[in-house]
């Protein structure tokens, strides 16, 4: 740290500690020392230090233990490419298993299909659905291991939900646009939105979460032949955890 560093202390102190993380001197799971003995080797205030480690808490590179002190965390952040197949046939393993196994961990889902019920309005919007029509809701829970990594729910308006059964459904996206397809519902085209947010108290709860950490939301939209959605999927991740990755082909 230098006098003319124009960045406050506490902020050097983050950087330069993310940056000894990084670079692999504190590993995944390892103990940082103790705030009074940060405070002592950067000649700064335990006020200051702790103001550093809320940014490192933030950045999800560590987790504080009440009593127990702060731990590098041990999951890395995992890319997130996003590809659907365009024969959309099912047993095709999923871009989330896929994921999660790139980063060793062994990928998990807990599936709640429910319904008919009315959609949040957000969603209703985005479906164009009428004052009356509902939707069903096909929640999952998705681990990587047994860390919890993201929320994924999807909603399907209930004119074409209605003729699902839902043993059709599995927990791979490929395998719902196939029952889709099957029943003359096959999506011609997606396209997603993203948005940086504070997570609910649910999904902090489930994402493990602190009050200062934000959460990515990955709205994706499937579109019909008549140009109609058909399904509404909005996906919940830990902002620290994940890195966003799109590509695509010059015309």
């Amino acid at each position: 740290m230098t006098i003319e560093d124009p960045r406050p202390r506490y902020q050097q102190v983050a950087d330069l500690l993310a940056a000894e993380i990084r670079d692999g001197r504190w590993p995944q799971g390892a103990k940082l020392p103790s705030q009074p003995e940060l405070a002592r080797r950067f000649g700064l205030s335990q006020t200051s230090i702790a103001r550093a480690m809320e940014v490192l808490k933030a950045t999800g590179l560590i987790r504080s233990e009440f009593g127990g002190g702060s731990y590098v965390l041990e999951a890395p952040a995992t890319k997130r490419v996003r590809t659907i197949p365009s024969s959309f046939q099912t047993g095709t393993p999923s871009g989330f298993a896929a994921q999660m196994r790139a980063a060793g961990l062994e990928p998990r889902t807990e599936l709640d299909i429910r319904g008919p019920e009315d959609a949040p309005p957000h969603v209703a919007a985005w479906l164009g659905l009428d004052d009356d029509e509902q939707v069903m809701v096909r929640a999952r829970r998705m681990y990587g291991g047994e860390r919890p990594m993201q929320l994924a729910t999807s909603y399907i308006p209930w004119r074409i939900a209605g003729e699902i059964q839902p043993s059709e459904v599995d927990t791979n996206p490929a395998g719902l646009y196939a029952v889709l397809r099957e029943h003359g519902y096959g999506p011609v085209r997606f396209f997603e939105e993203i948005e940086g947010r504070r997570p609910t108290p649910d999904e902090a709860a489930f994402l493990g979460l602190s009050d200062v950490q934000l959460a990515f939301e990955v709205v994706r939209v499937a579109v019909g032949e008549d140009e109609r959605p058909i399904e509404v999927c909005v996906n919940v991740l830990a902002l620290s955890r994940w890195r966003l990755r799109y590509e695509w082909e010059s015309e």
